[in-house]
């Protein structure tokens, strides 16, 4: 009964789940015939932007003029040449500290960050701008050192039609967020009618997933990140944080540990056994642990034609 009652409360949530807002528009999230009646649709392509501005964007990712000391970018902790995250800084949850999210897929979230603060990528990138904890600057301060380079300011007037401001610096830094998707995993790819692109144990790891009822939270085209929930519902997931977070996305979820917003789960194996006994009062043994991180390594996409990769020991 307790495992019954988990469930529907997980799938309850979903009734409270906010439609998809400004953040994704422009997106198609039709997904493939062979997916009907799945709980997790394809990654769609990233949608049509022009290029000068995305070209601006990815820039600005990682000019560090957007901090107050020159020493931080956005890049600083969502590094793209791995998975999107911080490359090697763990949360400390002692100085309330979260655990770096990854920025790929982020577009597909109904919103940003654990706790669901921003709906848009403009309003928390210029909120990481002025953090105290982050780039400690404000945009009208990065405004002027930008507009004092020339090459870059005639790249705004070129995209823009005028000198660089605020809204077209964050506009620019938005639509190059928007298009780092990672579509093309083998799960996407068997969702799309490719049967063999899974093995046995990764579809026993999918059937358990949705027989246990992950699939209630962990749904959707992000496979999460489209509503809030509460953390610990039969036994304590995380020693301290927020009680409610954002549902994360399982999207590359084999290559961007540490998991849970404090970072205590160093392996997928261990944040599956913690998730199953904390949100569904189960305690899983060593056959479903493996079908079930089986499953979760074949949701690993593709950046710029190659596989997001994990950060090295």
């Amino acid at each position: 009964m307790k495992r019954i009652l988990a469930v529907a409360y997980a799938s309850s949530l979903l009734l409270a789940v906010m439609p998809v807002p400004e953040l994704s528009k422009g997106m198609s999230w039709t997904a493939s015939a062979d997916a009907d009646g799945e709980p997790i649709t394809p990654i769609p392509l990233p949608p049509p932007a022009d290029p000068r501005k995305l070209a601006l964007g990815e820039r600005l990712f990682s000019d560090t003029r957007l901090s107050a000391d020159g020493t931080l970018a956005c890049s600083s902790c969502h590094d793209l040449r791995t998975n999107g995250a911080h490359a090697g800084r763990r949360a400390n949850p002692a100085l309330g500290e979260l655990d770096t999210l990854t920025v790929f897929n982020a577009a597909l979230s109904y919103r940003l960050t654990w706790e669901g603060r921003y709906h848009n990528f403009a309003d928390q990138a210029e909120a990481s701008i002025g953090s105290t904890t982050n780039m400690r600057s404000k945009i009208a301060d990065v405004v002027p050192k930008l507009q004092a380079d020339m090459a870059l300011n005639n790249q705004f007037r070129a995209a823009y039609g005028r000198d660089v401001d605020r809204d077209s610096l964050l506009d620019a830094i938005s639509i190059f967020e928007k298009s780092l998707l990672t579509p093309d995993s083998r799960f996407d790819r068997w969702l799309g009618g490719e049967s063999s692109a899974l093995s046995p144990a990764e579809l026993k790891g999918y059937e358990i997933f949705k027989g246990f009822g992950c699939s209630a939270c962990h749904q959707g085209v992000n496979i999460g990140g489209n509503l809030i929930a509460r953390q610990g519902i039969f036994h304590p997931l995380v020693a301290q944080g927020p009680l409610r977070v954002r549902v994360p996305s399982l999207r590359n979820v084999a290559v961007t540990g540490p998991y849970f917003h404090d970072g205590s789960a160093a392996t997928l194996d261990d944040a599956v056994r913690r998730m199953a006994a904390a949100q569904l009062d189960r305690t899983l043994n060593d056959e479903q642990v493996a079908a079930l991180v089986a499953f979760l390594g074949s949701l690993t996409g593709n950046y710029r034609g190659k596989p997001v990769t994990g950060v090295a020991p």
